[in-house]
């Protein structure tokens, strides 16, 4: 239990600290900005620790499945830390681990600017006149964006091609790490899994081409200046990333998941089936 609880709270002092990254990186936060972000910082730390703690699941998936959990909130800090970075910069300023970023970051984005690619998309949808120093301090952040999303993407992918997701000596308890996931109803679960794998997937192909026009829809319709903040341009382009990463590795982990479920109905099936009426050992 004591285990458990000093769990819980350094994963809520880890998403306390992920959530204030921006406002520690990017000075002239407003004292109001600032209230805010320690507010949600605070709720989402408490959030956090109490679904750690709980015995019954709650609303966090996979939470009993390292390192699902591990590797999105690394790679939300990763995203922050570095577009951060980036937008703290100014045109001849600027630390030299800021410019090897927003250089890597061009180089990126320049290789994943072809027709109808997210980074294009992210140009098309930015409002004429800009700076040109902005438009390429915004697409380098796109571009490092869509690098760790891929990145993450991959490593996942790698886990649970090589089987060691969810981890091979543990049991895996689908009411704990899918919550809002009901077994019992709605027909067979492995198709369920399968289908609800395949939706997460198809989502997360398309956010990132979604996205951006639904944030320019929103901004203008509630008159937010979203390019001259930078901590509002650092939190909309990691969203941009985070939503569609977060929606794939939930479509490839139930789809690992329905997999284990129908391996193991084939042994079950295949072990009656040898113990059957047709067997030697039984038909004496």
């Amino acid at each position: 239990m004591l285990t458990q609880l000093v769990g819980a709270l350094a994963r809520a002092l880890i998403a306390v600290i992920v959530i204030a990254t921006p406002s520690l990186l990017i000075p002239g936060t407003s004292p109001e900005g600032t209230q805010v972000v320690t507010l949600v910082a605070l709720a989402l730390g408490v959030f956090v620790g109490m679904e750690y703690a709980a015995t019954y699941p709650g609303l966090i998936e996979f939470r009993d499945a390292p390192p699902f959990n591990r590797v999105r909130i690394l790679t939300l800090f990763v995203t922050l830390f570095l577009l951060s970075l980036v937008a703290n910069a100014q045109p001849g300023q600027g630390s030299s681990l800021a410019i090897i970023v927003n250089a890597f970051g061009i180089l990126v984005a320049s290789a994943l600017d072809f027709p109808f690619s997210p980074v294009q998309m992210i140009g098309a949808h930015l409002p004429p006149g800009l700076e040109p120093f902005m438009v390429t301090k915004i697409k380098g952040m796109a571009g490092i964006a869509l690098l760790v999303m891929l990145l993450s993407i991959f490593i996942f992918g790698l886990l649970i091609r090589l089987h060691q997701w969810p981890n091979r000596g543990s049991s895996f308890n689908v009411w704990i790490n899918l919550p809002t996931f009901d077994p019992t109803t709605g027909g067979d679960v492995v198709k369920r899994l399968r289908r609800d794998s395949l939706v997460n997937v198809i989502l997360g192909v398309f956010a990132p081409f979604v996205l951006p026009v639904v944030a320019v829809i929103a901004a203008n319709h509630i008159n937010i200046a979203v390019l001259s903040s930078p901590h509002a341009m650092v939190w909309g382009i990691t969203l941009w990333m985070f939503i569609p990463l977060s929606l794939l590795m939930r479509g490839l982990a139930m789809g690992r998941i329905a997999d284990m479920i129908g391996q193991r109905r084939a042994r079950l099936t295949a072990s009656l089936g040898s113990d059957g009426p047709g067997s030697p050992a039984l038909s004496r």
